[in-house]
């Protein structure tokens, strides 16, 4: 393989499947292209699943290609079936907008938005999709599939197959998916469309009703799907998921989410998830022995690409002052509580319960009984314990439970 984007997607393990590849290199020597990724607004905010994506994206722009970002606010009306086990609850299309705006600040901060040649283009299908009048659809575009071969991709297939219900609005996202990648390659010269390789049956989709309508070649890319080496699905903890927006996670939590990575999982998630080059990483391993260090640089490089390089180093800091020198770090997550609440005594296991840093009254006895909570660093050893305004230093005190999770309660 001679190009570069390419080479360096598969010596980073983003490439999975190619429709074309040989193709698709020689025309990426000759010439800058654009490629998208579609993302559905579920949420507001993307979580670290879509991440890998996003670093994709990263890397196009690191070779001249200019990167289209299609916020689904059309098709997330729909909901993508693909590994669901079940149909998406339905949101209407104010929830999407804001869904919207608050997910595109993430692309705003990872992307380049000043290079003209590279800036990403944010498009959003429901220009579209919404103005699509049904008969006409059908006509012109539902023609060119057939149930037969709809029935055979996996986003369709598996569900069936597990006898789950599939509504025919979910069968439908297939050919929206294809005709949005139709419509880019008409409106923004798009070639190539890329997503995670659940997505391969709908990218293939695409790229057959475009030689089909148009007459021109396209191409399609996948990623692979992450798994972690322990088995578990990337981005899900015990506190929920990882979200990339600042506002439902802390640059902190961040932080410390990469920091726990798994030790079978540091070399591949600091090619997926940083920008050090992929020979430097393999140097970085065979010279650095100590797979802490290792992970404190996998969380620095990742928290500096969303965050910034100074919330990074805040984080880095605080978990040096919350688990090296056992003092309160400034970063941790901050739990308040009113000051005539504490005057009056607070129980604990009332406080821990209600503020989720466990999830039940019988889970909070039980960390207590096993001497897993502690205030300050001292372990507390009565489950009748009352939080006292005594109990704080500067108004501030600091609630542990094991060893990982750390917050600062603060009297307002």
């Amino acid at each position: 393989m001679k190009n570069n984007f390419l080479q360096e997607m598969e010596d980073r393990g983003y490439l999975n499947q190619c429709t074309n590849l040989d193709k698709l290199a020689e025309i990426i020597n000759k010439k800058s292209i654009s490629g998208y990724i579609g993302f559905d607004c579920t949420a507001s905010s993307l979580h670290v699943g879509s991440l890998l994506q996003i670093m994709i994206l990263k890397l196009m722009q690191k070779y001249g290609h200019k990167p289209i970002i299609l916020l689904g606010g059309g098709t997330t009306l729909i909901g993508d079936p693909s590994g669901k086990d079940s149909t998406r609850k339905i949101l209407n299309q104010n929830e999407i907008k804001k869904n919207i705006i608050s997910i595109t600040k993430v692309f705003k901060k990872v992307l380049d938005t000043k290079n003209k040649k590279t800036a990403p283009i944010f498009v959003n299908n429901a220009d579209w999709l919404n103005k699509l009048n049904y008969i006409q659809f059908l006509r012109d575009t539902g023609s060119h599939f057939t149930i037969n071969k709809m029935l055979t991709f996996d986003s369709v297939k598996l569900r069936l197959d597990r006898e789950q219900s599939l509504s025919y609005m979910e069968f439908n996202y297939m050919i929206l998916q294809a005709y949005d990648f139709y419509q880019l390659f008409e409106n923004n010269g798009c070639i190539l469309q890329i997503g995670g390789s659940d997505q391969w049956g709908n990218i293939i989709n695409g790229v057959d009703l475009i030689r089909r309508k148009s007459q021109k070649e396209t191409y399609g890319l996948t990623s692979p799907l992450i798994t972690l080496s322990s088995g578990a699905k990337m981005g899900k903890t015990e506190k929920g998921a990882i979200w990339l927006n600042a506002e439902l996670l802390s640059p902190y939590d961040y932080w410390q989410f990469w920091r726990n990575t798994d030790d079978r999982d540091v070399k591949r998630f600091l090619k997926f998830f940083t920008e050090i080059e992929v020979s430097k990483i393999e140097k970085i391993f065979k010279e650095e022995k100590n797979i802490n260090k290792l992970k404190i640089l996998l969380a620095n490089e990742a928290t500096k690409i969303l965050h910034g390089e100074i919330a990074s180093k805040k984080a880095e800091q605080t978990a040096k002052d919350t688990f090296v020198s056992g003092g309160l770090g400034s970063e941790l997550p901050e739990i308040k509580v009113k000051l005539d609440k504490i005057k009056s005594g607070v129980d604990i296991i009332e406080f821990v319960s209600e503020n989720k840093i466990l999830t039940s009254k019988n889970e909070v006895r039980r960390a207590i009984l096993n001497k897993g909570l502690k205030i300050n660093g001292n372990v507390i050893n009565d489950v009748k314990m009352r939080l006292k305004l005594e109990d704080f230093k500067d108004k501030t005190l600091k609630l542990s439970y094991g060893k990982k999770k750390h917050f600062l309660i603060k009297i307002i």
